[in-house]
Protein backbone atom coordinates (compact mmCIF):
# COMPACT_ATOMS: atom_id res chain seq x y z
CA UNK A 1 0.00 0.00 0.00
CA UNK A 2 1.12 3.45 -1.20
CA UNK A 3 2.31 5.45 2.27
CA UNK A 4 0.77 8.61 0.56
CA UNK A 5 -3.05 9.78 -0.40
CA UNK A 6 -1.76 13.19 -1.92
CA UNK A 7 1.28 15.59 -2.36
CA UNK A 8 0.36 18.62 -1.38
CA UNK A 9 2.13 22.19 -2.31
CA UNK A 10 3.20 23.76 0.79
CA UNK A 11 4.43 26.73 1.56
CA UNK A 12 3.38 28.01 5.16
CA UNK A 13 1.20 30.45 3.89
CA UNK A 14 -2.75 30.53 4.72
CA UNK A 15 -3.84 29.17 1.55
CA UNK A 16 -1.69 26.04 1.46
CA UNK A 17 -2.02 25.86 5.44
CA UNK A 18 -5.62 25.68 5.41
CA UNK A 19 -5.50 23.05 2.85
CA UNK A 20 -3.17 21.08 4.39
CA UNK A 21 -5.90 21.17 7.52
CA UNK A 22 -8.42 20.43 5.16
CA UNK A 23 -7.15 17.13 4.11
CA UNK A 24 -6.42 16.25 7.32
CA UNK A 25 -9.87 16.53 8.13
CA UNK A 26 -10.70 14.04 5.39
CA UNK A 27 -8.26 11.48 6.72
CA UNK A 28 -5.85 11.92 3.52
CA UNK A 29 -2.71 10.44 3.63
CA UNK A 30 -0.23 13.64 3.03
CA UNK A 31 3.52 14.06 1.40
CA UNK A 32 3.84 18.20 1.84
CA UNK A 33 6.26 19.55 -0.80
CA UNK A 34 8.20 22.27 0.07
CA UNK A 35 10.20 24.37 -2.99
CA UNK A 36 13.45 26.48 -2.42
CA UNK A 37 13.07 28.13 -5.96
CA UNK A 38 15.39 30.72 -3.98
CA UNK A 39 13.10 33.03 -2.93
CA UNK A 40 14.91 35.26 -0.16
CA UNK A 41 12.23 34.63 2.11
CA UNK A 42 12.48 30.58 2.39
CA UNK A 43 13.78 30.55 5.76
CA UNK A 44 11.23 32.39 7.00
CA UNK A 45 8.50 30.45 4.84
CA UNK A 46 10.10 27.18 5.54
CA UNK A 47 10.18 28.11 9.65
CA UNK A 48 6.48 29.18 9.29
CA UNK A 49 5.42 25.96 7.61
CA UNK A 50 7.06 24.19 10.36
CA UNK A 51 5.11 25.93 12.80
CA UNK A 52 1.95 26.01 11.55
CA UNK A 53 1.55 22.21 9.74
CA UNK A 54 -0.59 20.07 11.63
CA UNK A 55 1.35 17.99 13.42
CA UNK A 56 0.66 14.57 11.98
CA UNK A 57 2.50 16.15 8.29
CA UNK A 58 5.51 17.60 10.11
CA UNK A 59 7.63 14.80 9.79
CA UNK A 60 6.92 13.94 5.88
CA UNK A 61 7.92 17.61 4.65
CA UNK A 62 10.33 17.19 1.29
CA UNK A 63 11.98 19.94 0.25
CA UNK A 64 12.98 19.97 -3.59
CA UNK A 65 15.75 22.35 -5.00
CA UNK A 66 15.76 24.43 -8.18
CA UNK A 67 16.99 27.33 -7.11
CA UNK A 68 19.62 27.66 -10.49
CA UNK A 69 16.34 28.33 -12.27
CA UNK A 70 16.35 32.01 -11.14
CA UNK A 71 19.64 32.46 -10.50
CA UNK A 72 19.93 35.50 -12.43
CA UNK A 73 16.30 36.71 -12.49
CA UNK A 74 15.99 40.55 -11.42
CA UNK A 75 12.74 39.40 -9.91
CA UNK A 76 11.99 41.01 -6.34
CA UNK A 77 11.10 37.36 -4.93
CA UNK A 78 14.41 36.49 -5.12
CA UNK A 79 16.71 39.85 -4.68
CA UNK A 80 15.25 41.26 -1.95
CA UNK A 81 14.11 45.00 -1.71
CA UNK A 82 15.35 47.82 0.67
CA UNK A 83 11.46 48.47 1.88
CA UNK A 84 12.72 51.80 3.07
CA UNK A 85 13.74 53.09 -0.63
CA UNK A 86 12.15 50.82 -2.98
CA UNK A 87 8.43 51.39 -4.06
CA UNK A 88 7.53 47.95 -5.08
CA UNK A 89 4.76 46.52 -7.36
CA UNK A 90 3.26 43.53 -8.41
CA UNK A 91 5.17 43.71 -11.79
CA UNK A 92 8.52 43.50 -9.33
CA UNK A 93 7.66 39.78 -8.35
CA UNK A 94 6.98 38.32 -11.64
CA UNK A 95 8.75 35.32 -12.13
CA UNK A 96 8.64 33.71 -15.70
CA UNK A 97 6.53 30.27 -15.74
CA UNK A 98 6.46 29.80 -11.90
CA UNK A 99 3.33 28.13 -11.52
CA UNK A 100 3.87 26.42 -14.45
CA UNK A 101 7.27 25.03 -13.26
CA UNK A 102 5.89 24.52 -9.24
CA UNK A 103 3.49 22.48 -10.96
CA UNK A 104 5.91 20.24 -13.18
CA UNK A 105 7.55 19.61 -10.64
CA UNK A 106 5.13 18.14 -7.67
CA UNK A 107 3.62 16.52 -10.50
CA UNK A 108 6.65 14.52 -11.28
CA UNK A 109 7.71 13.99 -7.33
CA UNK A 110 4.14 12.89 -7.02
CA UNK A 111 4.20 10.18 -10.08
CA UNK A 112 7.88 8.93 -8.83
CA UNK A 113 5.99 8.02 -5.31
CA UNK A 114 3.05 6.55 -6.84
CA UNK A 115 0.99 9.15 -6.12
CA UNK A 116 -2.59 10.15 -8.02
CA UNK A 117 -3.28 13.67 -6.61
CA UNK A 118 -1.41 16.81 -6.31
CA UNK A 119 -3.31 19.59 -4.16
CA UNK A 120 -2.76 23.62 -4.76
CA UNK A 121 -3.71 26.45 -2.67
CA UNK A 122 -4.48 28.75 -5.51
CA UNK A 123 -7.12 31.03 -4.96
CA UNK A 124 -8.39 33.45 -7.63
CA UNK A 125 -7.50 36.64 -6.27
CA UNK A 126 -4.21 35.93 -6.43
CA UNK A 127 -2.09 39.24 -7.66
CA UNK A 128 0.70 38.06 -9.48
CA UNK A 129 1.70 38.73 -12.90
CA UNK A 130 1.96 35.01 -14.30
CA UNK A 131 0.68 34.19 -17.47
CA UNK A 132 -0.06 30.80 -15.93
CA UNK A 133 -2.67 31.87 -13.65
CA UNK A 134 -5.64 31.59 -15.21
CA UNK A 135 -8.22 28.82 -14.65
CA UNK A 136 -7.96 28.43 -18.27
CA UNK A 137 -3.99 27.28 -17.95
CA UNK A 138 -4.66 25.51 -14.81
CA UNK A 139 -7.30 23.55 -16.59
CA UNK A 140 -5.64 22.74 -19.76
CA UNK A 141 -2.67 21.77 -17.57
CA UNK A 142 -4.56 19.35 -15.32
CA UNK A 143 -5.98 17.63 -18.40
CA UNK A 144 -2.10 17.20 -19.83
CA UNK A 145 -0.80 15.63 -16.90
CA UNK A 146 -3.99 13.70 -16.17
CA UNK A 147 -4.31 12.50 -20.04
CA UNK A 148 -0.46 11.84 -20.79
CA UNK A 149 0.28 10.63 -17.35
CA UNK A 150 -1.34 9.53 -13.67
CA UNK A 151 -1.10 12.84 -12.12
CA UNK A 152 -4.33 15.17 -10.95
CA UNK A 153 -3.60 18.44 -10.25
CA UNK A 154 -6.81 19.43 -7.56
CA UNK A 155 -7.50 23.18 -6.51
CA UNK A 156 -10.05 23.05 -3.97
CA UNK A 157 -10.10 26.87 -3.09
CA UNK A 158 -9.47 28.43 -6.61
CA UNK A 159 -12.61 29.86 -6.64
CA UNK A 160 -12.60 30.77 -2.76
CA UNK A 161 -11.41 34.71 -1.84
CA UNK A 162 -9.02 34.84 0.34
CA UNK A 163 -11.88 36.07 3.20
CA UNK A 164 -13.07 32.79 2.53
CA UNK A 165 -9.89 30.88 3.02
CA UNK A 166 -9.43 32.29 6.54
CA UNK A 167 -12.82 32.24 7.67
CA UNK A 168 -12.46 28.17 6.60
CA UNK A 169 -9.16 28.49 8.52
CA UNK A 170 -10.76 29.10 11.83
CA UNK A 171 -13.76 26.68 11.53
CA UNK A 172 -11.10 24.12 10.82
CA UNK A 173 -8.55 25.22 13.94
CA UNK A 174 -5.47 26.80 11.65
CA UNK A 175 -3.49 28.89 13.04
CA UNK A 176 -3.93 31.29 10.72
CA UNK A 177 -2.58 34.50 11.72
CA UNK A 178 0.84 32.54 12.10
CA UNK A 179 1.14 31.96 8.27
CA UNK A 180 3.24 33.73 5.92
CA UNK A 181 2.38 35.10 2.62
CA UNK A 182 4.73 38.37 2.18
CA UNK A 183 7.00 38.10 -0.94
CA UNK A 184 9.19 41.52 -0.33
CA UNK A 185 10.37 40.60 3.08
CA UNK A 186 12.11 37.91 4.21
CA UNK A 187 12.08 38.44 8.14
CA UNK A 188 8.22 40.01 8.60
CA UNK A 189 5.34 40.77 6.28
CA UNK A 190 5.74 44.24 4.22
CA UNK A 191 1.84 44.28 4.99
CA UNK A 192 1.97 46.40 1.24
CA UNK A 193 3.18 43.83 -1.04
CA UNK A 194 -0.11 42.32 -2.89
CA UNK A 195 0.31 39.18 -0.41
CA UNK A 196 0.29 40.81 2.23
CA UNK A 197 -2.77 43.35 1.37
CA UNK A 198 -4.81 40.48 1.00
CA UNK A 199 -3.94 38.49 3.88
CA UNK A 200 -4.84 41.81 5.89
CA UNK A 201 -8.04 42.09 4.12
CA UNK A 202 -8.89 38.77 5.45
CA UNK A 203 -7.54 38.94 8.50
CA UNK A 204 -9.12 41.82 9.38
CA UNK A 205 -12.55 40.72 8.36
CA UNK A 206 -12.96 37.32 10.83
Amino acid sequence: MNKFDALLMASGGMDSTVLAYWLKKQDKRVLPLFIDYGQHFREEEYNTLIEVIPDSFKEFIRIIRIGDIYQTSSSRMINEPNLWEDNITADDLYLPYRNLLFLSVAASVAQSEGINEVYSGFINSNHAKEIDCSKDFFDKLGSVLEEYGTVKISMPFRDYSKTEVAELGVKLGVPVALTYSCQASSKFHCGVCPNCVDRLTALNSL
